[in-house]
């Protein structure tokens, strides 16, 4: 969203004074005193300008100085920063805030993704109903930009997106298969299990990848399970998890709980010591860690 924000502030504005009049720069390669000269100084050649600023507030002086360094852009120059990270303890976030006009694209959860990938649909002329935005969602993740990309690619196979050609035309995420073997696993649900472990490697995707996959999906259930009763966003925030997969790993950590995810997590780390010392088939090792898994107390 803020991609598509910032396109359609640029063309907007070089549609009316030219490209000629569009200056970036990026806050890790431009110095303090670069970034101000491209911010007072006067258009040339053209009445207005456009500079934009990448990550600015990465250079310390400028983020020290941006109340005095604003005050100073002439009025015949439009700014626009990209900050795709901000501390909102310090004072330049809070100067921003307060004398600029103020854009805040946060990071989507799942379901507010569904309805973007709806809406999305409709404005590039095609249709998505809610029900399949929830199922491409889950296949592709909450990356907001790979989304996008997707459905720029279901558009142009056809308008009309459905569950046949998202699941002909687009690949689940590794942590997405993961999580649902994991939890038919735990279920008890051994040919289903099985049958994703086989999509994986069908997929080329190794062992040895599959049971690092698996860590990090434990290890993610754990966090979750050990933040309990807060809420998804604070897990999130503090351990550093995208919010996405701390709800739908929700309802699972409830129910293994921290004493059983610490007994899974160390069979896996077991079976992943065994695997670099001794000569085993991998495949059958990993198999086998997968059906103890619909047993484990």
């Amino acid at each position: 969203m803020r991609t598509q924000e910032l396109a359609a502030l640029a063309t907007a504005f070089v549609a009316e004074h030219t490209d000629m009049a569009v200056e970036r720069l990026d806050g890790e390669e431009a110095d303090v005193q670069r970034l101000r000269e491209s911010l007072h100084s006067l258009p040339f050649l053209t009445t207005r300008k456009l500079v934009i600023l990448r990550e600015p507030g990465k250079q310390k002086a400028f983020a020290e100085a941006i109340a005095d360094i604003l005050a100073d852009v002439p009025e015949t120059t439009d700014v626009v920063l990209v900050e795709p990270k901000l501390d909102k303890r310090q004072t330049y976030y809070k100067v921003l805030k307060k004398q600029t006009d103020f854009r805040e694209y946060t990071e989507l959860d799942a379901p507010s993704l569904a309805r973007w990938a709806v809406t999305y649909a409709q404005t590039h002329g095609g249709s998505l109903g809610a029900a399949d935005a929830r199922t491409l969602v889950d296949r592709i993740g909450a990356n907001q930009q790979l989304l996008a990309g997707e459905l720029d690619k279901l558009l142009l196979y056809a308008p009309a997106i459905t569950r046949q050609t998202i699941e002909l035309l687009t690949e689940q995420v590794p942590q997405s298969t993961i999580f649902d073997l994991l939890d038919a696993a735990l279920a008890g649900k051994a040919a289903r299990a099985l049958g994703l472990y086989q999509e994986q490697r069908a997929l080329k995707v190794e062992p040895q990848a599959v049971i690092a996959l698996l860590a990090w999906q434990l290890h993610a259930l754990a966090v979750v399970a050990a933040g309990q009763p807060r809420s998804a966003d604070d897990i999130a925030r503090e351990a550093k998890l995208n919010p996405y997969v701390v709800r739908k790993s929700q309802a699972l950590a409830r129910r293994l709980g921290l004493p059983r995810l610490k007994l899974l997590i160390e069979e896996l780390l077991r079976l992943d010591v065994r695997l670099k010392r001794a000569s085993l088939d991998a495949d059958e090792a990993v198999q086998l860690y997968l059906l103890k898994l619909g047993s484990t107390p």
